[in-house]
């Protein structure tokens, strides 16, 4: 979806249009979802709900550009975010293998076992080792497609600590054993050297 068809869902689904909203949702779920799956890892689903659900109230408060609206998404998809790290930290979980013993059914799922696999899921799992300012950084430009200059919203920092975080953390990428490895084999499906020459 180009800029010019998401104005345009935007303001019908401001409206309350749900077929224009469901676009918008198809439009912007996969990176908010791979964002999310770096920020929180195993409650990505979970968050982008959430995320789903608070931009469907809002929405018809909204009023800006397309690029704007992926800024208030993504922005309102970290707060979340920040919310279910904070749950977690106050909630002690119970050890994982545990609660899959207990659940009736539980076996790996085939389907999940091939996209755990999947070369997009080795380089989020990749950028989760950064740190978190430059896993943040590297993930809103490169895998959501936002400019310094939107990602410093969604951080609330400034571009030059974006550019420096971003940076940063590609260099870490490029020096990670296993990019070094899979570069000689096959080009991942993410650019990890570079989200754009425009000032990283």
């Amino acid at each position: 979806m180009d800029d010019e068809e998401l104005a345009g869902a935007l303001a019908d689904a401001a409206r309350g249009d749900s077929v224009a909203f469901a676009a918008l949702w198809r439009a912007q779920q996969p990176a908010l979802l791979r964002y999310l799956r770096v920020i929180v890892g195993d409650t990505a689903e979970d968050v982008a709900s959430e995320t789903w659900l608070q931009t469907a109230k809002a929405l018809r408060d909204f009023s800006g550009t397309p690029a704007g609206f992926r800024v208030w998404l993504f922005t309102i998809a970290r707060n979340r975010a920040i919310d279910e790290r904070r749950r977690v930290r106050r909630r002690p979980e119970e050890p994982r293998d545990l609660v899959e013993r207990e659940l009736p059914g539980a076996h790996p799922d085939v389907a999940n076992e091939v996209i755990q696999r999947s070369e997009t899921d080795w380089a989020l799992s990749v950028i989760a080792t950064l740190p978190k300012d430059q896993a943040e950084a590297v993930t809103l430009r490169v895998v959501a497609g936002l400019d310094v200059a939107q990602t410093a919203q969604v951080l609330g920092k400034r571009p030059g600590a974006v550019r420096i975080a971003a940076m940063r953390g590609l260099r870490r990428l490029a020096e990670h054993a296993e990019v070094k490895t899979r570069r000689a084999d096959s080009r991942p499906p993410l650019d990890l050297q570079s989200p754009r020459t425009e000032g990283v």
